[in-house]
């Protein structure tokens, strides 16, 4: 129970104002981009109403929500086929982004060989890449994972190496003097300083997967009942129907959200007892 909880105890107006504010912040935090949320929609209706829009050009926020409803059995089986590919992508760049930083932390050598290469793909454009990846590669699935892939894996593997990097220079040297090996200092010492590093890696990565499946879809031309989101809108273009395509874009926005929250929740949990950036949040 704090001292704000309990009738007999009493606060200094300083300690009051603080309180009062950390409460305002609270409610704030939600309350703020909700009611920025409505009015954005709210004036989205009107633009609409004031200027008599057809609903192909720019429907109404309510027309959407109806076309969501309506097409859910067909936007959210693409959605499933999306968030396939997209968690796919995402568990290869957390292995792969691991599994490289960790031996590059072993060998400088073998960091100096090899980061150039990652560099590369990360900074090249996937819509660049896709025409080779269309030509090596046959399955259609397979295309998709690996430019979901690439736009997902520099974070992970950038992150994770700049945690394992960063070790205090003392707390290493007090482990070879003890004798610690390689792998113990690997356990004990490094994965744990890397792992802030990681979980903010793995959120960015989190957004990226989602993104490069969407991309990947789109350069892929994918089609048919068993295709992604994309293929939804690029349909939903040539046709003309507006209220699906922003139903699915609506869809993509807040599965983006929703796999930010949950990745947000998991670094929150994993960080809480020990970790600094989370024991301030607790405040």
């Amino acid at each position: 129970m704090t001292a704000i909880d309990h009738p007999a105890v009493t606060l200094d107006p300083e300690e009051a104002r603080r309180v009062r504010q950390e409460r305002l912040e609270r409610i704030g935090r939600w309350l703020l981009p909700l009611a920025i949320m409505v009015l954005a929609i709210w004036l989205w209706d009107r633009i609409c109403v004031w200027n008599d829009i057809p609903k192909y050009i720019l429907p109404r926020p309510g027309v959407v929500l109806q076309t969501l409803f309506d097409d859910a059995g067909l936007l959210f089986s693409s959605l499933l086929v999306t968030l396939r590919i997209t968690f796919l992508s995402l568990l290869l760049a957390v292995i792969g982004g691991v599994g490289l930083a960790v031996l590059f932390t072993q060998s400088k050598w073998v960091e100096m060989s090899f980061f150039p290469f990652a560099i590369v793909l990360q900074v090249t454009p996937i819509v660049a890449i896709f025409p080779l990846i269309n030509i090596y590669v046959d399955n259609q699935t397979t295309k998709l994972l690996l430019c979901a892939w690439i736009v997902a894996f520099f974070p992970i593997l950038s992150n994770t190496t700049l945690g394992l990097n960063s070790v205090d220079r003392n707390l290493r040297d007090m482990f070879k003097l003890n004798g610690a090996t390689r792998w113990q200092q690997l356990r004990y010492l490094r994965l744990p300083a890397a792992m802030p590093y990681f979980l903010g890696g793995l959120k960015i990565a989190g957004g990226l997967s989602l993104i490069g499946a969407v991309v990947a879809e789109f350069v892929a031309g994918a089609q048919g009942q068993s295709s992604g989101l994309a293929s939804r809108i690029i349909e939903a273009g040539y046709r003309l129907n507006a209220p699906r395509l922003f139903a699915a874009l609506i869809l993509i926005s807040f599965t983006g959200i929703l796999i930010f929250l949950v990745l947000s929740l998991i670094s929150h949990l994993i960080l809480r007892r020990w970790h600094e950036s989370a024991l301030k949040q607790e405040r």
